[in-house]
């Protein structure tokens, strides 16, 4: 591995402006083919396998009159406190709002003063009034919104209190300056690691041009494949991220290799040749982690992990190629202008001969003395920060999880005040009567044992569709729609099918918002497990061939597994414990995201590989080349840490950026990851791998005969390589070697 890419990196170096011109070539075709593309398809949920999907397909096939998929705006009145609801004057400027909201993309709106609506509250203070629409969400337009707000303002300038619940007004969510923040501290960080604007620039403009061609892929093949607009966010997020570290971890090996006296097309190869081999590995876990969501069996996830993952794979690509290439052109300037200055026949500096030695390699000197003491402070450190999984509750947020000023929430309470906390979160059963001698006898049956249930507080009668076979029942629960009372009530409900179908002769399903939520949380918790045993298991194989060890990928994994566990214990603390909640910003606690696990296990995870494939790929090659464990250990932190904590700092960035976003989801996703890759980095990797490696020593690198035998050795330090490069050179190659280092390869 290490030899091809050594070649690699030279042909691109060589061959460097033909390189940048492929790439360019490709960016336009990929640019081109996704401005003349069909619109991507909308995002199609789908929970394969639950009874909430079951029932959403019969309600498709025998509904067809419904527009399940159109979007709702949910009015809520309020009276003037000690009046009613229904009073002349409320009454009318009900309807004046109702009025204003008909005609346009509006399909239907519900008149609450209809007897038997249910749409009045017991006290009489409250109505409610439901406007569905011909479109979903994302299309309805902003004329269609600024009247649903109009119309509402009409009746709060009448006296009432007029909140708007529902999706109908629901816009992109507002992802703060995550990318911008993340971007501008990327180039600070980068200008600090290197000292020069150009080798700043160099791994974010690469980075980008990475990044733009796979989002531009995704938006050419979305109609295809039926990839939605939303499918290219992950693939956004990992894509910049992998992509920046990738060029920065191979540039700083080339500068490297210069400081070493290294001609620069020779100092490209062999950066390409070992860093670029690390990337190609890194880059493979991070390929396993997100293909592996496949194994959730939730189309949408899958189609975003798959994109992601393709997006990482041109990063990589970027990296091997376009990185040496661009090298290639920066030339001297690689290195600042003091640099040049002081050295302005090379334009590189010696190497380090002051014996000073660096803050990596003070610290993993200090960790070799002390190995144990840092590795019971990092596992009780992070093992204190887990404690708080133990009590996670998994659920997807809902209007009662938005900030208190907005109207969503607004008339979430006003529904909880005046209907009970269950009408928000209202469950649909489908019930199929084709099987049932006396269908509507079937149904009010039904109705009557649904009602007796605990946890229920009312029952609508059922609604039959035209052939008069199916039948839809509307049944309230007492609780709030992500309480575990109302998840309690759902199971009840379907446990009473069997007796039902016995009984009645028809069979029932449970649906509606609620349950698919879920019926989502119970389907991701149960995919965690296998996830994780299929991504683990997999890298662990990888990284076996890596680092031709067996306690080393052990080791990583499960320090991977305590920072993830670490930081989904500092979610729990603040998202549902309301512990800092005020510092990030959560006005509203609840249930953790039921993504949340899975997704910061398939994230950080391959972030994680990153970094320990960066580290210890040093000290494996410090160990090949004839060093001891303990001084191996040294060596890695010296040549790597300040690389791999810079690339820290810039995902910290990242992430930490969308912890301004609006939207609640956003925000946990952003704390979450950002906490997750600081514990990773600074505690993990930084502490807990040279405490673990200096106990171990040369046990470390320890690997069976017969294992060694049955692995390919892919050679990521390079040991080959350097054999083969720093051998005298036959007779017959000096010539090639002279060529080599002549100054018309140099790039200077």
């Amino acid at each position: 591995m290490a030899t091809f890419l050594y070649k690699l990196g030279r042909l691109a170096f060589r061959r460097r402006r033909i390189t940048a011109l492929l790439w360019v070539v490709l960016l336009v075709a990929v640019g081109a083919g996704a401005s003349t593309a069909s619109s991507p398809p909308d995002d199609e949920f789908a929970l394969p396998g639950t009874e909430a999907q079951e029932a959403l397909d019969v309600m498709a096939d025998r509904f067809p009159e419904a527009n399940a998929e159109g979007a709702t705006a949910r009015l809520v009145f309020k009276a003037p406190s000690g009046e009613k609801i229904t009073a002349a004057d409320n009454r009318a400027a009900v309807r004046d709002v109702i009025d204003d909201l008909q005609g346009g993309q509006a399909a239907a709106v519900s008149d609450p003063f209809v007897k038997q609506s249910g749409a009045i509250s017991k006290d009489g203070g409250t109505a409610l009034s439901t406007a569905t629409y011909k479109v979903d969400m994302l299309n309805i337009t902003d004329e269609t919104r600024e009247g649903i707000e109009k119309a509402a303002e009409s009746g709060r300038d009448a006296g009432l209190q007029v909140e708007i619940g529902g999706d109908a007004l629901l816009v992109e969510p507002d992802m703060g300056n995550g990318e911008i923040i993340g971007i501008a501290v990327a180039a600070i960080v980068l200008f600090l690691t290197f000292g020069s604007l150009v080798a700043a620039g160099l791994p974010l403009i690469t980075a980008l041009v990475g990044v733009m061609i796979g989002i531009g892929s995704i938006t050419a093949l979305g109609a295809t494949l039926g990839l939605s607009a939303t499918t290219g966010t992950l693939a956004m997020m990992i894509g910049l991220a992998v992509g920046i570290d990738y060029a920065l971890f191979i540039a700083s090996r080339y500068r490297a290799e210069l400081a070493e006296g290294r001609d620069r097309e020779d100092a490209v190869g062999r950066a390409v040749g070992t860093a670029g081999s690390a990337v190609v590995f890194a880059g493979l876990t991070v390929v396993i982690a997100l293909a592996g969501l496949a194994v959730v069996n939730i189309p949408i996830l899958t189609k975003m992990g798959l994109a992601a993952a393709g997006t990482v794979v041109i990063a990589v690509l970027a990296a091997i190629t376009l990185v040496p290439a661009a090298l290639g052109m920066v030339g001297k300037r690689i290195y600042g202008r003091k640099v040049r200055k002081a050295n302005p026949e090379t334009g590189v500096p010696s190497a380090d001969q002051s014996g000073k030695p660096k803050a990596g390699e003070r610290w993993a000197n200090f960790v070799l003395r002390r190995p144990i003491t840092v590795l019971v402070a990092a596992v009780v450190g992070l093992g204190a920060i887990a404690v708080p999984v133990a009590g996670m509750e998994l659920g997807l947020p809902d209007e009662g999880n938005q900030p208190t000023d907005t109207t969503q929430r607004k008339a979430y309470d006003l529904v909880s005040d005046g209907f009970g906390a269950g009408s928000n979160g209202p469950l649909m059963l489908v019930l199929d009567t084709r099987g049932a001698d006396d269908p509507q006898a079937a149904a009010d049956q039904v109705g009557k044992d649904i009602a007796k249930l605990d946890g229920v507080a009312g029952v609508a009668p059922a609604q039959f569709n035209k052939a008069g076979d199916t039948a839809t029942i509307s049944a309230i629960p007492t609780s709030a729609p992500a309480a575990a009372e109302t998840e309690e009530v759902v199971r009840s409900i379907r446990g009473e099918a069997d007796a039902i179908e016995k009984s009645t002769g028809a069979s029932l399903l449970v649906s509606g918002a609620t349950a698919i939520n879920i019926d989502f949380s119970k389907t991701m918790s149960d995919a965690l497990v296998p996830y994780l045993a299929l991504v683990v298991g997999l890298a662990f194989i990888l990284l076996l061939a890596v680092f031709r060890s067996v306690l080393v990928p052990l080791k990583a994994a499960l320090g991977f597994l305590l920072s993830v566990l670490a930081a989904l214990g500092a979610v729990v603390a603040v998202f549902q414990w309301g512990w800092l909640a005020e510092v990030i910003g959560v006005e509203q606690t609840g249930p953790i995201m039921s993504l949340m696990p899975i997704f910061m296990v398939g994230v950080i995870f391959g972030l994680a590989m990153d970094y320990e494939v960066f580290l210890v790929t040093r000290m494996r090659e410090a160990y090949v080349h004839g060093e001891s464990a303990g001084q191996a250990v040294v060596s890695g932190f010296k040549l790597g840490a300040r690389v791999v904590m810079a690339a820290a700092v810039i995902m910290i960035s990242v992430f930490a950026g969308f912890i301004g976003a609006s939207e609640p989801m956003i925000k946990m996703m952003g704390f979450g990851l950002a906490v997750a890759i600081l514990f990773d980095a600074l505690i993990v990797r930084m502490a807990l791998v040279p405490a673990v490696l200096a106990l171990l020593g040369d046990r470390a690198w320890w690997l069976p005969r017969w294992l060694d035998r049955i692995l390919p050795n892919v050679d990521v330090e390079g040991e080959k390589l350097h054999q083969q490069l720093d051998s005298p050179a036959p007779a017959g190659n000096a010539a090639v070697a002279s060529e080599r280092r002549s100054p018309e390869h140099t790039g200077v």
